[in-house]
């Protein structure tokens, strides 16, 4: 007959098992940050350059509607780059130090082949993080996939930068779904945040994303 011990000591393993697969479910990944001073000024609109703001962008009641057609043009006569309508947020550049994006997102149906939000600035690359949407899914550039299904429902998003441990961490409504190094650059590297819609690959005609309470936090030292 098995005696007790050995039956508590299976229990623990299974419920270990369960926990590490599962998750430790959701938490406050601002807990030891604090708030940086962010205001209207300091959400910065990049649009088509042929175009008037209000063609590409709306802030009705707490919500910034960002939108962009597949045949736009480029943010600048001169930029080379895909279109977009993107909140560049200034005043909050960095070049070390663990920093975080909050905000609260929304895709429409629809929506594909476009960024949402970036962490810019890196080296060799220009990104350290890139969150892309393609046909519901939310994505880490364009694989892995970190979270299926996200058209038409709210997600509160938060994105932890480590700028020395050149590491970055994506939060799904307080859930940690993604892990990323590699990409950071050295410490001294300019870094910004940006979302709403920039053109990628595959994109559809019509990209739009909705965006409110927009924070930026530094960690304590």
């Amino acid at each position: 007959m098995s005696s007790p011990s050995i039956w508590s000591s299976i229990f623990v393993l299974l419920i270990t098992v369960v926990y590490k697969v599962v998750g430790r479910g959701p938490i406050d990944p601002t807990k030891g940050f604090i708030s940086q001073h962010l205001n209207r000024s300091n959400l910065v609109i990049q649009r088509p350059y042929d175009v008037p703001e209000d063609e590409r962008y709306s802030f009705k009641r707490g919500v910034h509607k960002l939108w962009i057609f597949k045949t736009d043009k480029p943010h600048t006569p001169t930029s080379k780059t895909n279109p977009r309508t993107e909140i560049r947020v200034r005043g909050n550049d960095y070049s070390s130090g663990v920093w975080q994006f909050e905000a609260y997102m929304y895709v429409p149906y629809g929506t594909s082949g476009v960024c949402i939000m970036q962490v810019f600035g890196s080296s060799p690359h220009a990104t350290t993080l890139m969150l892309r949407v393609y046909n519901g899914t939310l994505s880490y550039y364009r694989a892995p996939v970190i979270v299926p299904n996200i058209y038409g429902r709210w997600l509160k998003l938060n994105v932890v930068h480590d700028v020395e441990g050149r590491r970055v961490e994506v939060y799904i409504d307080g859930v940690l779904k993604y892990e990323a190094t590699g990409r950071g650059g050295p410490e001294g590297t300019s870094h910004y945040f940006k979302c709403g819609v920039y053109a990628q690959n595959d994109a559809s005609y019509y990209m739009e994303s909705r965006w409110k309470k927009i924070r930026v936090l530094k960690k304590c030292q």
